[in-house]
Order: C-alpha cells, then structure tokens, then sequence
C-alpha cells in the first residue's frame, strides 16, 4: 500500500514548482507514493511552461488554495507579501493534511522568510512554524543524508544564547535524534555528541558546559539505552562519522552542523523536522531566486527529500505494525 504525502510547492516567485514537477516527472519518483501537491495553478503552470512539462501529466493530485486569484502573471525572482502569504498557506495546509491523517507525511519546497513575513506571519523557519500549528514545544531540526546525520540542539538563535545550553534540551535533543534514526535505519543508530567548545572544552580549560551540561545529558542517554559518545571535540566529529564511527551527529548549533554537512553531500542532504507529531521533511536549499524561471534548478535534493518522507512513513508504518511506540 502507498502512502499518501503532500508536497508544498514554496514561495511562488521561487524554484520550488519547479523542482516538485521535475521530481514528479522522474516515474520512479512518482511511484513511491500517492503525492499530492499543494500549490495554485499559477506558478504550477508559469514553471511547467518553461520546462514543457504539463503539471496535468505529472503522477499526483494537486490542492490548490487560490491565494493567488487576481495577482496577474507569476514574476519570478520578486519578493512579493502576497507570495509569502500564499506560501505559508500551503505549509498551513499540508500540516493539517497530515494532522488530520490525510496524509502520512509532507514534503515543503523553499519559501522566503522575509516575504512571509511582509504577508502578514511572523516566521523564522519551517520547523518552528509547523512545531507551532502542532502545538509541539521540543521541535528540533534534522540534516539527514545517506553518509551521516545531524540533529542540532539549537538552530535559528543567536549564538550568544545557543550557549546556554542545559541537560534537559541536549538529551531531549539525543532522545529525538535516535528515535528519528530508527525510522530511517530499521535499527539502533550510533550517536557522536559534539561538544559546545573548542577540542570539547579541554578538561575545563575552554569552557565548562561539556562538564556541566553535555556529560551529564549523555550518562543519562546511555543509561536509557541509547547507543551514545562524547562529548567530542568538533574538529574531529564528522571524520570519525564518515569513517563509519557514528550513523548521527549531535551539533550544540546551527552553524557547528549545517557547515559541515553542506559540503559533505549538499545535493543529496535533507532537512527534516522532529519533535512534532507528523513527519516532515524537506530540501536544504532556498527559493533560489537569482534562477528562478530559469528552468536551471537542480531536482536532485527534493528528490532526496521525497524519498526520505515515504521512508519515514513506511518505517513508523512497519514500527505501528509490531506495536513498537512511534
């Protein structure tokens, strides 16, 4: 049986129709599962025409909202509020779609956060929006690809306040991470926790929250089960990772993750959102708008993104079948 997942098509003015239609017109693709994409017909249409794909012969079903009734011909590459509006109506959608078990997961093309902002929204990310439609208060951002992942314990925060790390958030954040691993992996994973500073504080001399804060959060993972080590010094975490060491990643913030897993699979690597109820993820890149209506996006990591969702749906389906919590 196929599961059933929606696609949101992103900021209007961006590639995001583009890269879904593409995807969509990859057959294998388009045979994972039932997709559904959520979109209006005008950026839907404006990208088919330039890549002389018809969205009618695509393999899925389409959700329009009318967002954009009235607002005349898409112009790519242009930061409009009524595309951000329109935007964040489709993430709106797709979330309730899988809420409301419509769907068994979702995949969002890029938007732009500052268009979505001027359409009337305050909005710092994807997975904090969602996290908030699902009344969820531990949501936390995955970066998976096939090589290694990465789970962070803070992301779109100033680093002064990333700083402040606590025990409870870094095992929340481990806890999350493994559970998200399973669903992937069919198994236990291996989890390296990075430290917060420098060669992981070195005893005290750098910092004292690995002592204070990590280890503790780590003793307390080992001695729920999980298959956990560190804190590791972060200069040396993703060679050990990609030397088959650890399966996932913990990154105390944002950039201690993102940096080194965009150069070691950037196509290929996909933004997943945990700690909320429903499976989401999504592609690593932006709207693109210096090549949006260009036909030059490149489909391969919403692609990875597509592949992704069905198999987190198909592994909490398998997990749900032998009674296991998911």
């Amino acid at each position: 049986m196929k599961e059933r997942i929606a696609i949101t098509i992103g900021d209007p003015a961006g590639v995001g129709a583009e890269v879904v239609l593409k995807a969509l017109a990859d057959h294998d693709i388009a045979a994972l599962a039932d997709w559904i994409v959520i979109g209006d017909q005008e950026p839907l249409q404006a990208a088919g025409t330039l890549m002389d794909i018809d969205p009618a012969d695509v393999g899925c079903d389409y959700l329009p909202t009318g967002q954009l009734t009235g607002m005349g011909a898409i112009e790519f590459g242009q930061l409009r509020a009524g595309y951000g509006a329109a935007a964040v109506e489709y993430v709106r959608r797709a979330t309730l779609m899988c809420l409301n078990g419509e769907a068994a997961a979702m995949v969002t093309a890029p938007l732009n956060k500052e268009a979505v902002t001027l359409g009337g929204t305050h909005f710092t990310g994807h997975t904090e929006y969602i996290a908030e439609l699902c009344h969820a208060t531990e949501s936390r951002m995955l970066l998976a690809s096939d090589r290694v992942s990465t789970i962070h314990v803070t992301t779109h925060v100033p680093l002064e306040q990333a700083c402040h790390v606590t025990i409870e958030r870094v095992l929340r954040t481990i806890e999350l991470g493994s559970e998200a691993l399973r669903l992937m992996l069919r198994r236990t994973p291996r989890i390296g926790v990075m430290g917060l500073n420098p060669h992981a504080g070195e005893h005290g001399l750098f910092g004292t929250q690995e002592h204070d804060v990590i280890e503790p959060a780590i003793a307390e993972a080992i001695a729920r089960g999980l298959d956990c080590t560190g804190p590791l010094p972060p200069d040396t975490a993703y060679v050990r990772a990609l030397r088959g060491e650890f399966d996932l990643i913990v990154a105390q913030y944002h950039d201690q993750g993102h940096i080194p897993m965009k150069l070691i699979d950037f196509e290929q690597t996909v933004n997943v959102s945990l700690g909320i109820p429903i499976i989401r993820t999504s592609v690593d890149h932006g709207t693109a708008f210096d090549i949006a209506g260009k036909n030059a996006a490149d489909a391969r990591n919403m692609k990875a993104a597509m592949r992704l969702a069905v198999r987190m749906a198909e592994g909490r389906r398998a997990l749900a079948s032998t009674g296991e919590a998911v």
